[in-house]
């Protein structure tokens, strides 16, 4: 394609970016797992530079932004005050205004619990990527809801924690050092990214805190640490489901890889996809760093197609996702499109319209994947609307973590449940067990994008039988 066209392309899709933005998003109503928005902005206020104690919370501060209600406000001072009647007036009000915010719901949760508790501490990037952190909190808020209304913890009810690591490595070593240094947390949530769960896992280790993590999927991580699990199958999983796909079912022997060099996950699922791909006989011709300043999606296409490429990989993570998206724009559905699971966003059927139909990615979860799975109907019973995928693994792993603490709520008590042979617990996507290395023991869902009406953009994400 000419430079001239190119252009053309990327102003039509930042025009339609602009117009999705300006006229407003939906909140929770994609039935495909992917959520369209959650009205949160970046706090900037919790950004890199604040002390370590504004980024913890229990109940006594919000850590997010954007519109808080009075109700909220005052719900947050009370539990300050250790007003914890007047607390729990507040929150509720609160939620009846808006019933989405998973925070207020951990707040109210924490305010109904008398003196005794087991504690555990969510490690999310509120900071930095307001929009993964509220959906991960929905998932660990709706865990705590379920036991905490069904007696507790063999009659203990469950605090949770709230900390914001800004998805910075730096920082999540930080917030672990504090979360190892506090004998009352016994168990972790997080963090999100690869790169944070590999930094603070260290830490972790040592202070013999375990750490699930919902959303990071480095193969790295697989034996990296007895106190770092994961409910999110491993990069090797997906790889492997996407180059049988490609061999198998699409009969196509020759790929390009588009990723970040930045990014472990990208490199991770990059990595495997090669090898991947070998095995089942075929080549990866050509590979894209998306990273690169002068990354250029219509070059990049025009070598990818003079190399015999068929397929075009997107292994692109959050940061690299507006190129990715240059590349479906720019490729007009001429060679097939296969993408991990940081492209199963809303953002790609807003962008990638008619020109993402047709792209297969492998993701850890699809709402509609399992027909005979409860936890649907009872989260849209809860929020109103779909979850997404790091919400039904975030509640995983805080069943997980509720299952080891039934056994025995100690540190070292939660690490021997998780690694035994015997644990096994229901979650969202089926029964959670670990394998020796701390992964998950479950495939990956293939999805597939097609027009539909259900998040309201026009295309839908739905799971390939």
């Amino acid at each position: 394609m000419s430079q001239k066209n190119e252009t053309t392309v990327l102003a039509l899709a930042l025009l339609l970016t602009v117009g999705i933005v300006g006229g407003g998003f939906w909140w929770f109503t994609n039935r495909s797992g992917v959520k369209i928005s959650n009205n949160i902005i970046p706090n900037q206020q919790t950004g890199s530079n604040s002390s370590l104690k504004d980024r913890i919370s229990f109940g006594e501060k919000t850590l997010t932004s954007g519109e808080i209600s009075p109700a909220k406000k005052e719900g947050v001072q009370a539990i300050a005050a250790k007003s914890y009647d007047q607390a729990i007036a507040n929150f509720t009000a609160a939620l009846k205004l808006n019933r989405n915010d998973p925070e207020a719901l951990i707040f109210l949760n924490n305010a109904r619990i008398g003196s005794k508790s087991y504690t555990i501490v969510a490690s999310v990037p509120i900071g930095t990527d307001p929009n993964a952190a509220l959906e991960i909190l929905r998932g660990i808020a709706q865990a705590q809801n379920q036991v905490n209304s069904s007696g507790g913890v063999k009659g203990v009810p469950l605090k949770v924690g709230i900390a914001n690591d800004d998805d910075n490595p730096e920082i999540a070593k930080q917030i672990a050092s504090s979360l190892v240094s506090n004998p009352e947390v016994l168990g972790v949530v997080g963090p999100n990214t690869s790169d944070s769960t590999l930094a603070a896992g260290t830490i972790y280790t040592s202070g013999q805190l375990v750490a699930v993590s919902p959303t990071s999927t480095s193969v790295k991580i697989s034996n990296f640490s007895r106190y770092v699990f994961r409910t999110v199958p491993s990069d090797f999983m997906a790889a492997r489901s996407l180059a049988n796909y490609m061999a198998k079912t699409l009969q196509k022997k020759n790929a390009a890889v588009f990723f970040n060099s930045q990014s472990n996950y990208s490199q991770s699922l990059k990595s495997e996809f090669v090898s991947s791909v070998s095995l089942e006989g075929g080549q990866v011709s050509s590979e894209f760093d998306l990273s690169k300043v002068d990354f250029s999606a219509a070059k990049s296409l025009e070598q990818a197609t003079k190399q015999g490429a068929e397929v075009l990989m997107l292994a692109a993570n959050t940061e690299t996702l507006d190129k990715a998206l240059q590349v479906i724009q720019i490729n007009q559905k001429k060679l097939i499109l296969l993408a991990g699971d940081d492209v199963y966003t809303a953002k790609t059927l807003e962008i990638g319209r008619e020109q993402a139909v047709g792209m297969v990615l492998a993701v850890p979860w699809h709402i509609d994947s399992d027909p005979k799975s409860d936890f649907p109907q009872k989260s849209r019973q809860l929020w109103g609307g779909d979850v997404s995928w790091r919400s039904a693994l975030s509640y995983d792993a805080t069943v997980a973590l509720i299952e080891a603490l039934k056994r025995n709520p100690t540190r070292l008590g939660v690490q021997e449940a998780l690694a035994s042979s015997d644990f096994s617990a229901i979650g969202a996507s089926g029964t959670i067990r670990f394998l020796a290395s701390g992964d998950r023991n479950a495939p990956v869902q293939l999805v597939k994008i097609v027009p539909g009406s259900r998040s309201r953009t026009g295309y839908d994400f739905e799971p390939v039988r």
